[in-house]
């Protein structure tokens, strides 16, 4: 297999080659964030959803010249890696901002800096998973609720612990709560619960991402008269609902099979993944 590129500050690098130092502040102190995208028939899916987050973000950790970073910007970048590295058309991206410069944890300087990774995918759909995912709850690290909540952020130790976890009990996901016990997110994507024939997903007063195709399902529900609710959800309610699915941008919606001994149908999941590869 041939070699794949990166991009680091709008120079192209193989990926097994050193581009950073010990005292870049993204190693150091988690000091960015980062978007995970999906490049599908050459276009960069919801560039728009993905610029203001990433904008919102960078303007959160003090970051200058964030308004450089526009739907323009991740389009042109996206389509310049995915050429160098044959796959022109479909592919998961990773765009890793962070703070250039040094200092300890007071920064010398709020330049930024980033890195484009690229890996290639087979389909240019969305596919919903044929098998259900098995979840359980992990209590052990409640995530906090603070200004860089709906952010993601490079400090992801959380979903660190949260994947261990998961990986030890032989679960495919595992459910995350905010610092007061309800519903949050997941591992990887951002939670829907269908209850009494109504769409729930945690708001984002509540602490979690604010993702990009957890607001494309929420308008795409509305368009077609599905009743739409973003609330303060006890994670109880998992043993009440009809139907638990899972939403990020890179596989679109995942839907539950199953927590504990509940069991969940996926008839809202193809319903609204179909809506989805329609846009």
């Amino acid at each position: 297999m041939n070699k794949q590129f990166i991009n680091y500050n709008g120079n192209f690098f193989f990926t097994d080659e050193a581009i950073m130092t010990a005292g870049n502040r993204g190693l150091k102190y988690a000091d960015g964030l980062f978007e995970s995208m999906r490049f599908s028939k050459g276009k960069l899916k919801f560039a728009d959803f993905h610029s203001n987050r990433l904008q919102k973000g960078m303007k959160a950790l003090r970051l200058e010249g964030y308004s450089q970073l526009d739907s323009y910007f991740l389009q042109e970048k996206a389509e310049e890696l995915c050429r160098r590295n044959k796959f022109p058309q479909n592919a998961r991206l990773r765009l890793t901002v962070f703070r250039d410069g040094g200092g300890l944890y007071t920064p010398t300087e709020n330049k930024y800096a980033y890195v484009l990774e690229a890996t290639p995918l087979t389909c240019s759909n969305y596919e919903l998973n044929v098998k259900g995912l098995i979840m359980d709850v992990f209590e052990d690290i409640p995530k906090a609720i603070n200004i860089l909540s709906n952010y993601k952020t490079c400090n992801a130790l959380l979903y660190v612990m949260a994947g261990i976890f998961k990986e030890q009990r032989k679960l495919d996901e595992a459910f995350i709560l905010n610092q007061n016990g309800f519903l949050c997110e997941s591992v990887s994507a951002n939670v829907f619960v269908v209850y009494q024939k109504k769409l729930y997903t945690p708001a984002l007063s509540e602490g979690c991402i604010a993702g990009v195709m957890r607001q494309v399902i929420m308008d795409i529900a509305k368009s077609n008269n599905i009743e739409m609710i973003e609330a303060q959800i006890n994670p109880a309610l998992l043993n009440e609902a009809d139907e638990v699915f899972l939403t990020n941008a890179s596989k679109g919606i995942q839907w539950v099979m199953g927590i504990n001994r509940k069991r969940y149908f996926n008839e809202m999941s193809r319903f609204l993944i179909e809506k989805l590869n329609q846009l």
